[in-house]
């Protein structure tokens, strides 16, 4: 765990980074309709252009922020995590105590101040803005989806920071409607809501299924928030390492009986990429499934999207917490006083470290497109 003098540099570091890139004018927050409709043709000029340019947009700020503010837990370990104990002298227990609790990366949500919930607000707006100065619909492909998979989840980080305290992000209501359905966001015009960037823009345009891991949805149950920021670069690459963990994880895929249990997630996608629901799912899951997965897909006959966890993507639960611990490591104190759930959750991932070097399950090997003399040049565009 960071000591307190890296958390608070973080949060100044996030607020300062971000606060640089904001529009030059101070950003408003223009009140709305949530409920406004958006026509299926007001979604066609993001449909990608045959002739792409060759503009970039820079997300460094982005990038930066990221490695301050997510806390990564580490590679899932397809094991299920115990109910933990109260804390001592206590009968309520606070922090996060879903079976999933030690997958996926977190958001440190708990650390944000007002003016750093304030710069998430500015660079959402800022990210419109680039939207309909570059006419996104113009730039090649990869940096497109990169756009779109940024400015989704800056909104999502946005708005669940400023509601945070909250246990699941499912809660939160903009103008009467769930914050996943709330077109709080406008590029070129159109309102759009987080799951219109997915299923209206994204889906439709892209053609390979690994899309779908690169949009946080800050619950604990869906795809890991990277720690690095999209770009057409890396986009491919973080889209396959979302994949692969999501897929070989508990909340990802399970057996029951002879059932192949999946993620909702895949529901939502089903129209798009698994029509033909079993034979293009277990491919596809087989496409980036290791032994343990692959002899879930080999022992079950049929499938069902039902595996959902709900609770908040952060390391407090969602809550405000009255009592604080010390963080140890062999009876020695490692970090500053956190709350008590938090240092269970902290204990429990430093335990399962321990498991996976003990077990020999450490080494991630990941092989980038290169170019060798001769050959000719490697496209590494998302289709």
């Amino acid at each position: 765990m960071k000591t307190r003098f890296l958390t608070e540099f973080m949060v100044c570091a996030g607020a300062a980074a971000l606060a640089s890139t904001a529009i030059a004018q101070e950003a408003e927050l223009v009140p709305h309709d949530s409920s406004l409709q958006t026509t299926n043709s007001q979604f066609a000029r993001f449909t990608p252009t045959a002739e792409p340019n060759r503009d970039r947009i820079d997300y460094a700020v982005w990038d930066d922020v990221l490695s301050y503010v997510v806390f990564r837990m580490g590679r899932s370990l397809r094991e299920t995590a115990g109910r933990p104990d109260p804390g001592l002298g206590s009968r309520r227990m606070y922090g996060h105590d879903s079976r999933y609790r030690l997958e996926g990366n977190r958001v440190l949500f708990s650390f944000f101040d007002a003016d750093l919930k304030a710069t998430f607000s500015a660079y959402r707006l800022d990210l419109q803005e680039t939207g309909a100065a570059v006419n996104i619909n113009q730039l090649g492909r990869n940096e497109q989806l990169a756009y779109w998979i940024n400015l989704h989840n800056v909104a999502l980080v946005e708005q669940i920071a400023l509601n945070w305290p909250v246990r699941q992000p499912r809660e939160i209501m903009i103008d009467g409607v769930p914050l996943d359905d709330a077109r709080f966001i406008t590029v070129q015009g159109v309102r759009l809501s987080p799951k219109d960037i997915r299923t209206k823009i994204v889906y439709p345009n892209w053609k390979d299924p690994k899309v779908i891991y690169g949009f946080w949805r800050g619950d604990i149950g869906g795809p890991s928030i990277q720690g690095d920021a999209f770009n057409s670069d890396n986009v491919g690459r973080l889209l396959e390492r979302g994949a692969t963990d999501f897929i070989n994880s508990l909340r990802g895929a399970q057996k029951r009986g002879d059932r192949l249990q999946v993620s909702t997630i895949y529901e939502e996608a089903r129209n798009f990429y698994f029509t033909d629901w079993e034979k293009d799912l277990r491919n596809h899951i087989a496409q980036y499934a290791k032994d343990d997965v692959a002899e879930v897909l080999a022992n079950t006959t049929r499938s069902e999207a039902v595996i959902a966890e709900a609770d908040i993507a952060d390391m407090a639960g969602g809550v405000r917490e009255p009592s604080y611990s010390n963080v140890t490591r062999d009876g020695t104190q490692i970090s500053f006083r956190v709350p008590q759930g938090m240092a269970r959750l902290l204990s429990e991932q430093q335990r399962k470290f321990e498991k996976i070097l003990r077990e020999g399950r450490t080494g991630t090997v990941i092989f980038n497109d290169i170019q060798l003399p001769g050959e000719d040049p490697v496209s590494n565009e998302v289709q």
